[in-house]
C-alpha cells in the first residue's frame, strides 16, 4: 500500500501519466480499495510466457474478485450503497474480460505496478543520477513540446497554403472565363463589340496581373512551408538520436549487464512513449510533406518545388524507417548458453508497432541461429540472406498486440535447438568459444502497406581481446553478488588476490594492478601455472560452490575464502589453539578448505562432500574447532545451521548418524601440510553413501 499513497502525491504531468495507466481494463477504484492485497501478491514471480503459470494467474485473478466482493459487502450507510454497487460490478467486469486469460491480467497489473514505482522514484529520486535523469527526461520532454509546436506551424502554414492556392484556382478558372467571353465576341455586333472588348480586357488584366502576383506569393509560401519542414526534420532527428543512440542503447547495456549479474535493465514503458510520440510526429510531418506534393502537382510552378519536396520526403521515409528498425527489440533475451534438444524462450517487441498500427495486420517473426561471422557479414551488408548455421523448432511466432498495455511483441516459448552447425577451430580455440546468435527477423508494413520494412533483432558481436582489470574486477564482483543474492560483493583485498592469482603475482598493493589488462587467454585458454584448469574455471567453480551449499555463510561473514595458504598461515599463527578460517582451495576447482591452528588444512571439500553432510555440520564434528578467525565462538557463528540431534529410537530401531572424524596422528600430513586424507575420505564416502541407500535395497543386496 506504501506505493499506492506515494502514487497518490504525485503531481503535473506524472498524476496525468499515473491516472492514464487505468481504465475499463483496470479501474483505478479497484487498485484504491484494494491497494494493500494487490501490492502483497507476488506478481513479477508468474513468467508471462509460461502458459504452465496460467492456474496461478487463474488463481490471482478469482482471489482478486473475491477480495472486491468481500470489500463491496463491507460498504454500508447511505455513502457505501452506491459503492458497494460499484465494487460489484467492476468484480463482475473483470471476471469476465479475464477469465479465460487470466495471465492478461498478471501482465495488466505488473505494467501498472512497474510504471507507478517509476513515476514516484523519478518524482522522489534525489541522487545525482536522479538528476541526472530528470534533467535528461526534462530535456527530452521540452523538444517535444518544440515539435509539437512546430508541426502545428507547418499545420497551419498548409491550411494557408491550400486555401490560396483553392482561391488561386478559383481566379485562374475566373481568367480563362473572360477569356472564352473575348474569343466570342466575333459573333457580336461591331458598336457592342468594342465596349464589351474594352470592358472584359480590362477585366482581364486586372485578374492577369492579380495571378501573377499570387502566383510568386505561392511559390514563396511553399518555399517557406519546405524550409519550416526542413527545420522540423533536423529537431526529429535530434529528438530521435537522444532517444535511439543514446537512451535506447543505454537500456540495452543494462540488459546485457544483468545477463551477467548487474541490475534489472528496467522497464520500456518511458521509452515506447517517446518512441510512439516520435512515431505520431514523423508521420504528421510525413503527412503534411505528401500533402505539400498533391497541392504542387494539382498546380505546378515553375521553380525548384518538385525536388525540394521529393528530397524532404526521401528524408523524412530514412527517418521513419530508423525508427521502426531501431525499435524492433530483444525485450527477453535467449540464454546465454544454449544446449540441443532443451527448450529455451525469448520475447520480441516493436516499440512503436500499436502508434503505427502495425498490429492491424499482425507481423510473423521468425527467429534463426547464426555463427558470429555471419551476423558480422550481416552487419556490413543489411541485404545479405541470413543464412542459418543451425535448426531452432518453434521458431515463427505472430506478434499480437496487448490492448492494456498497448504493447506489440511476440513471444517464443517453446524453442528448441535441434541441431548446430559448427565451424573448423582455430588452434587453442574451444568449443565453449565458438559464438553464435539467435536473429529475430520480420516484415512490417506501415500506412495500409504504403511503407514496408524488413527488420532484424541482434547484438553485434563487440567482444575485446583485453579489458582493464578494473573492467574485469567490476563484472566479477557484479556476478558474484548476484549468485550471492547479497549486497556483500568482493573486497578490494578479495579482488587483490584475484589478481595475484591472475597475473601470478605476489604484490598486495591494488595500484600495482590498476592499469594491468587482461586477455582472454589469461581469462579462460590459458591454465593457472601448475594447473589444468584457467582462471575463470577456477573462479566459476568457487561461485557455484558458494551459490549451492554456502551462501547463508557468505552473508554471514563466515567465510574469508580468497585467503592463500601462506596468507592463512600467518593469519593464524598469532591466535590461540583452535582458532580456525575458511578459504577456498588452491588446487581443485569448486573447493574450501578449512585451516586452523597449527596449519592443518583439510583435504577440500567439494559440492558432492556438502551433498552428503554440510559444512556446518562438519565443522561441528570437529572437537577441536574452537574459534573462527579471528576470535568468534564457532557455536556462535554455526549453530543455527546444525542438524538437530536424532530422535529417540522407534520400534526398537537405532537411526545411524553420519560424522565427521580427523585422525589424530602427524603421520597423516603430506610434505606440504595438508592432511593425506585419500585413504579415510573414502572410506568415510563409502560408509555414508551406504547409509544413504535405503535400507530395503541393503537387505536385498546382503540376502542375495
Amino acid at each position: 500500500m506504501a506505493m499506492w499513497i506515494q502514487a497518490q502525491q504525485l503531481q503535473g504531468e506524472a498524476l496525468h501519466q499515473m491516472q492514464a495507466l487505468y481504465g475499463q481494463h483496470f479501474p483505478i477504484e479497484v487498485r484504491h480499495y484494494l491497494a494493500q492485497w494487490i501490492e502483497s501478491q507476488l506478481w513479477d514471480s508468474l513468467e508471462l510466457d509460461n502458459p504452465a503459470e496460467e492456474t496461478k494467474a487463474k488463481r490471482l485473478l478469482d482471489n482478486l474478485v473475491a477480495e472486491l466482493q468481500r470489500k463491496a459487502q463491507l460498504q454500508g450507510g447511505e455513502d457505501g450503497f452506491l459503492l458497494k454497487i460499484k465494487l460489484g460490478h467492476y468484480a463482475s467486469q473483470l471476471k469476465s474480460t479475464y477469465d479465460r486469460c487470466p495471465l492478461e491480467l498478471v501482465r495488466c497489473i505488473k505494467h501498472i505496478l512497474h510504471s507507478e514505482q517509476r513515476l514516484v522514484q523519478e518524482a522522489t529520486n534525489v541522487s545525482a543520477d536522479g538528476r541526472d535523469d530528470i534533467s535528461r527526461h526534462q530535456q527530452i520532454n521540452q523538444a517535444f513540446e518544440e515539435l509539437r509546436l512546430a508541426t502545428q506551424e507547418t499545420e497551419n502554414e498548409l491550411r494557408k497554403l491550400q486555401h490560396s492556392q483553392e482561391y488561386f484556382i478559383i481566379q485562374y478558372q475566373e481568367s480563362l472565363r473572360i477569356q472564352a467571353q473575348l474569343s466570342s465576341l466575333s459573333s457580336v455586333p461591331p458598336a457592342e463589340r468594342t465596349q464589351r472588348e474594352t470592358t472584359l480586357q480590362s477585366k482581364r488584366a486586372t485578374v492577369e496581373a492579380w495571378l501573377a502576383r499570387e502566383a510568386s506569393t505561392l511559390q514563396k509560401y511553399r518555399l517557406d512551408l519546405s524550409e519550416q519542414h526542413q527545420k522540423t526534420l533536423g529537431l526529429l532527428r535530434k529528438q530521435q538520436t537522444l532517444i535511439l543512440d543514446e537512451e535506447l542503447i543505454q537500456w540495452k547495456r543494462r540488459q546485457q549487464l544483468a545477463g551477467n549479474g548487474g541490475p534489472h535493465e528496467g522497464g520500456l514503458d518511458v521509452l515506447q512513449s517517446w518512441c510512439e510520440k516520435l512515431a505520431d510526429m514523423i508521420w504528421q510531418n510525413r503527412q503534411q510533406i505528401r500533402r505539400c506534393e498533391h497541392l504542387t502537382q494539382q498546380l505546378p510552378l515553375p521553380g525548384p518545388m518538385e525536388e525540394l519536396l521529393s528530397k524532404l520526403n526521401s528524408d523524412i521515409t530514412d527517418i521513419i524507417s530508423a525508427l521502426v528498425t531501431s525499435t524492433f527489440i530483444i525485450e527477453k533475451q535467449p540464454p546465454q548458453v544454449l544446449k540441443t534438444q532443451t527448450k529455451f524462450a525469448a520475447t520480441v517487441r516493436l516499440l512503436v508497432g500499436g502508434k503505427l498500427n502495425v498490429h492491424m495486420n499482425p507481423p510473423q517473426v521468425k527467429a534463426v541461429i547464426v555463427s558470429e561471422q555471419q551476423a558480422k557479414a550481416l552487419l556490413k551488408n543489411e541485404s545479405t540472406h541470413s543464412e542459418s548455421s543451425g535448426e531452432i523448432l518453434n521458431n515463427n511466432c505472430v506478434m499480437e498486440y496487448h490492448q492494456a498495455t498497448g504493447t506489440l511483441s511476440a513471444h517464443f516459448r517453446n524453442m528448441s535447438l535441434k541441431r548446430i552447425k559448427r565451424s573448423d577451430r582455430r588452434g587453442a580455440e574451444s568449443v565453449t568459444e565458438e559464438k553464435f546468435t539467435v536473429l529475430f527477423e520480420s516484415q512490417f508494413s506501415v500506412g495500409g502497406n504504403e511503407l514496408v520494412f524488413h527488420v532484424k533483432g541482434r547484438v553485434p558481436f563487440i567482444v575485446p581481446d583485453k579489458v582493464l582489470w578494473p573492467q574485469l574486477c567490476e563484472a566479477l564482483d557484479m556476478k558474484y553478488k548476484a549468485e550471492m543474492h547479497s549486497g556483500r560483493g568482493l573486497s578490494e583485498d578479495n579482488l587483490v588476490f584475484l589478481a595475484q592469482k591472475a597475473f601470478t603475482s605476489s604484490s598486495n598493493n591494488p595500484e600495482d594492478y590498476r592499469n594491468m589488462t587482461i586477455s582472454w587467454a589469461q581469462f579462460n585458454r590459458e591454465s593457472l601455472p601448475g594447473r589444468n584448469f584457467t582462471f575463470w574455471q577456477w573462479f566459476d567453480g568457487v561461485v557455484e560452490l558458494m551459490k549451492k551449499h554456502l551462501k547463508p555463510h557468505w552473508n554471514d561473514g563466515a567465510i574469508l575464502g580468497f585467503v592463500n595458504k601462506q596468507q592463512a598461515q600467518d593469519m593464524l599463527l598469532s591466535k590461540p589453539n583452535g582458532t580456525f578460517l575458511l578459504r577456498f582451495s588452491d588446487s581443485e576447482i569448486g573447493g574450501i578448505t578449512i585451516a586452523w591452528r597449527l596449519v592443518w588444512n583439510l583435504l577440500p571439500y567439494t559440492t558432492k562432500d556438502f551433498s552428503i553432510r554440510s559444512l556446518a555440520d562438519r565443522i561441528s564434528d570437529l572437537n577441536h574447532l574452537l574459534f573462527l578467525y579471528p576470535d568468534r565462538p564457532k557455536d556462535e557463528v554455526f549453530a543455527k545451521y546444525y542438524t538437530p540431534p536424532l530422535s529417540k529410537a522407534v520400534d526398537g530401531y537405532v537411526k545411524p548418524q553420519i560424522k565427521q572424524v580427523v585422525p589424530d596422528s602427524d603421520t597423516m600430513l603430506d610434505a606440504d601440510g595438508d592432511f593425506d586424507l585419500e585413504d579415510t575420505m573414502d572410506v568415510a564416502r563409502h560408509v555414508e553413501e551406504l547409509l544413504r541407500r535405503p535400507m530395503a535395497n541393503q537387505w536385498s543386496s546382503q540376502q542375495s
